[in-house]
Parts: structure tokens; C-alpha cells; sequence
């Protein structure tokens, strides 16, 4: 993924656009940082992680994203991030 590329994710309330910001991998897993608005000092942001699970029509891998359960695991993320966007200060 291109950094500021807006993607579209499909989720159950319909689809919802947003910015990749930045994305890494850490252990063999993706993270994407995200956000909604690109212009928007204050702006949020998600850190979604990349699962790969089954097409059930084709039974292809196909990457799915979804947000980090884990606290220990979402902080360890921030911090990496942290470190790849000098200038950006993230706060959960």
C-alpha cells in the first residue's frame, strides 16, 4: 500500500473509507495506521491488523483487517509507529 492511499473497507454498517497513513510488519504480521481525514491536526487514527483468513466461495487467502483486541500487543504497535512517524505524536 501507497502511503495516503484511501482504501475501502466493507464492514457490517457499510463501507468506510480511510488514509493509510503508514504501515509495518512486526513478527511476520502487517499493521496499517489509518485515518479518516487527512487534513485534521487532531484527527484519529486506527491501527488495523492484517489477518489472512479463506474465501468462502473460492477458498482463496484473502487479507482482512480489524482492530487490535490485545492492549499489550496495540501498545507495542503504537510504539513502533511512534518511532516511523517522527513528527506525529500518537495517543490512544
Amino acid at each position: 500500500m501507497d502511503k495516503n492511499e484511501k482504501i475501502v473497507f466493507s464492514t457490517e454498517e457499510g463501507d468506510v473509507e480511510f488514509y493509510v497513513l503508514e504501515q509495518t510488519m512486526v513478527s511476520g504480521t502487517n499493521y496499517i495506521l489509518v485515518t479518516d481525514d487527512l487534513t485534521a491536526e487532531e484527527g484519529s487514527f486506527l491501527i488495523l491488523k492484517e489477518t489472512m483468513m479463506e474465501h468462502p466461495d473460492s477458498k482463496e487467502e484473502i487479507a482482512t483487517y480489524g482492530i487490535i483486541e490485545d492492549e499489550e500487543e496495540l501498545k507495542a504497535i503504537i510504539k513502533v509507529f511512534d518511532e516511523l512517524l517522527e513528527d506525529v505524536d500518537l495517543e490512544v
